[in-house]
């Protein structure tokens, strides 16, 4: 049953906020709340824009990801380095909830924009900083970026086959988790404005978030000198945990995180026996004979056709899935019925096709309303609402300040 209904009033529409930061983590956290209704005023340089429009693929010149990242935002050009830049800057967080920027630590400052004027101009202003590695320590002022996290946090440490390399994502998987908890810590500001009446700063650091989902590598190395093995697709908490080639040239992945899914995996591949050994009774000691396990499981999927190993293991209620591609991801029938792929119209492509929102709620849904727009496609609506007049629009433009 469906318990989505359409509403014209989204969670967080009247929720204005200025999104001056720039490629992945702050802008990704600012597209999650513009996707609830948020009014996300896009800041970039006028000349450079964000780094982001280049990144990745493009069609016609257009940059794809650039559509994604910056989705529902009004794009406006403002030289925040400039004074007239900075008085306009002044002007948007006037009556605005939310700041997000992720410039060096100092270059606000710099700019006559610290977090003490801001909070004097506007005493209701959340800002959220995001940056590599936090506003102070040994490390504040260094460059940082999401690949410096991955391999800062033990996850690239972590990740790989046991006698390979160190491996990264091929994704921006530390600035996706920083989003989250971004998105996260602005909720939480702003629920405790609710009380206080008054915003506060946020020091959001990119290599922290992605310590959280790691699990509990730290709690067991302080406890018991433990370090985490690189397994490849294996897993140190249970087996059999892989991926294993069908017959048919298909890779299927087996999960038994649970006791009860392990057993009736290996009484579907034809090795009951194994329930009663005493190392199957607990996931840790099935690890330890992953070799056995993994033999068992895969051996009997290599005799199979993909379909019918999934049909077997559906029927005996084991878990397991496919391994997909994007194109796999996009043909999906659970996929389709989530509504997961939106696609909507697109002045710049026609049309435009990406993931929806994170979840759905029952009254007040997210919804994309537009993919990101050209630079400055915004700027005179977002200036005229703060208050500027058409010749001070006209006379910042004639001077490079806005675009």
């Amino acid at each position: 049953m469906h318990l989505i209904r359409c509403t014209a009033v989204h969670a967080l529409t009247g929720l204005k906020v200025v999104d001056a930061a720039t490629l992945f983590a702050g802008p990704t956290a600012a597209m999650l709340l513009a996707d609830f209704g948020a009014d996300v005023i896009k800041v970039e340089h006028p000349e450079k824009g964000d780094p982001a429009r280049g990144h990745g693929q493009a069609k016609d010149g257009v940059g794809l990801w650039w559509k994604v990242l910056s989705r529902n935002k009004r794009a406006a050009a403002v030289n925040l380095s400039t004074q007239d830049g900075q008085e306009v800057m002044r002007a948007l967080l006037a009556d605005a909830d939310v700041l997000i920027e992720n410039f060096r630590p100092g270059t606000l400052e710099r700019w006559n924009l610290s977090p003490e004027a801001l909070l004097e101009l506007n005493p209701r202003l959340v800002i959220a900083r995001v940056t590599g590695f936090g506003q102070f320590g040994p490390m504040a002022g260094e460059p940082g970026f999401g690949t410096l996290a991955e391999a800062m946090s033990g996850f690239a440490a972590m990740t790989g086959e046991p006698d390979g390399p160190p491996t990264l994502p091929p994704l921006a998987l530390a600035d996706g988790i920083a989003a989250l908890a971004g998105a996260y810590a602005i909720m939480v500001a702003l629920r405790a404005r609710e009380r206080t009446g008054t915003g506060q700063v946020l020091d959001l650091a990119i290599i922290e978030p992605i310590l959280t989902v790691l699990g509990p590598q730290i709690t067991a190395y302080k406890a018991l000198g433990t370090v985490p093995p690189r397994t490849g697709n294996r897993s140190t908490n249970n087996s059999p945990r892989n991926v294993y080639r069908t017959r048919d040239g298909r890779w299927l992945a087996v999960s038994t995180s649970a006791q009860s899914i392990a057993e009736r995996v290996v009484r579907l591949v034809g090795r009951p026996e194994l329930v009663d050994e005493p190392w199957f009774a607990s996931g840790r000691a099935r690890a330890e004979h992953a070799d056995e396990l993994d033999a068992a499981v895969g051996g009997w999927i290599a005799e199979r056709d993909a379909g019918d190993v999934i049909a077997a293991f559906s029927e005996a209620q084991a878990a397991i899935a496919p391994v997909y591609d994007v194109s796999d991801v996009v043909a999906d029938p659970q996929y389709r019925a989530l509504g997961t792929v939106k696609e909507l119209p697109d002045p710049e492509l026609g049309t435009v096709a990406m993931q929806n929102v994170l979840f759905r709620m029952s009254d007040t849904p997210g919804e994309i309303r537009w993919a990101g727009t050209r630079l400055g496609s915004h700027t005179d609506d977002v200036l005229a609402e703060a208050g500027l007049d058409a010749d001070r629009i006209a006379a910042l433009r004639d001077r490079g300040v806005i675009a």
